[in-house]
């Protein structure tokens, strides 16, 4: 998965990594907000998310201590990077930036 998760980060679009638990309650509200900015951005960029549970290593690796926390990646560099729910037009108007 780490090979894969360097290969996903490296990309020329931006990736917003969602790192999420499926036993966290605000992680749920954060996934259906991802939903309405993944509308929003299209093809400019992509979501992804991540189980911390399955992959502890990556989420160690990024400095993850609580969830929900995302990250947004583009060229393998970690370009900001925020715990806690936040809402549509906030991550649009950051993919957007830069897309």
């Amino acid at each position: 998965m780490s090979q894969k998760f360097q290969e996903l980060i490296n990309s020329e679009r931006p990736v917003l990594i969602d790192f999420f638990a499926t036993w966290c309650q605000p992680c749920k509200v954060q996934s259906s907000v991802l939903t309405s900015v993944k509308e929003n951005v299209g093809e400019k960029a992509r979501i992804v998310k991540i189980d911390v549970d399955q992959f502890p290593a990556i989420a160690a690796e990024y400095g993850v201590r609580g969830v929900p926390t995302l990250a947004i990646f583009k060229n393998g560099q970690l370009l900001w990077k925020e715990s806690g729910v936040h809402d549509v037009n906030t991550l649009t108007n950051l993919l957007n930036q830069h897309a």
